[in-house]
């Protein structure tokens, strides 16, 4: 198996010390925001895992730009390590089903990442929401025009359980916790979020750290959430166990 690894602004033995120090923090929630705020200002990029269906998977740690769904998977994987080797152990099975490094394994969507990671986080959109979440039964990968976002990746039936942006009122947000992982739900077709980021809650607010691909970030900031949330189609809550 090809691996790539480029670890940005950190060392390996930085990066040993940032994961050992971590590890003491008991709450899951600070250890998460402890970790992803050592991400803040690193530069959004899109497409850097390699692998498709006509091109072998290669194992990839990028540190220097992420995109969304990378820099979840890198601070996921971190929390659950004391250092770069346990790291890389993590990464393989939080990214891929099984832990088993292929593009057909690879979770490609965010609620594969809850299915194949349940021994670590768990979905919490019901609970948070109660009687105003909304149901839908979609099939994931498959466009309105019946061809795939993703070639080589078999499209698959999933129900989706959301709590609608009108829906994020004082009572849900009071209930979100910093470290909870949000995916922004999608309506189109074939797709179950739009966007993934991690809920923090500070003194002044709540916020959405996450990886912005909009033309006055690309990079990983802590954006307002009630205002981010506010004209989205709705919210998938993840909460680490």
């Amino acid at each position: 198996m090809k691996e790539f690894v480029l670890t940005g602004k950190w060392s390996l033995d930085e990066l040993d010390r940032l994961m050992n120090e971590s590890s003491i923090i008991n709450e899951a929630g600070k250890r998460i925001a402890f970790l992803s705020n050592q991400f803040l200002g690193v530069e959004y990029k899109e497409s850097t895992l390699i692998g498709d269906m006509n091109t072998p998977e290669v194992f990839v740690i990028n540190l220097e730009g992420m995109d969304c769904f990378t820099f979840i998977d890198y601070v996921e994987a971190m929390r659950l390590s004391t250092s770069f080797n346990e790291f890389i152990k993590n990464l393989k099975r939080i990214r891929y089903c099984n832990g088993i490094v292929s593009f057909e394994n690879r979770n490609h969507f965010f609620t594969d990442w809850v299915v194949n990671n349940s021994g670590f986080i768990e979905d919490v959109t019901e609970q948070l929401g109660k009687q105003k979440i909304g149901s839908i039964t979609k099939i994931l990968n498959k466009k309105k025009d019946d061809t795939c976002f993703l070639a080589g990746v078999q499209p698959g039936v999933r129900t989706i359980k959301y709590i609608p942006a009108e829906a994020v009122d004082d009572l849900v947000i009071s209930n979100l916790m910093t470290g909870d992982y949000a995916g922004i739900y999608s309506k189109e077709d074939g797709l179950d979020v739009s966007h993934v980021g991690i809920i923090i809650k500070k003194d002044d607010g709540i916020y959405l750290r996450h990886t912005s691909s909009g033309n006055t970030h690309r990079k990983v900031t802590d954006e307002e959430f009630i205002s981010y949330i506010k004209n989205k189609p709705g919210l998938i809550v993840i909460r680490p166990k």
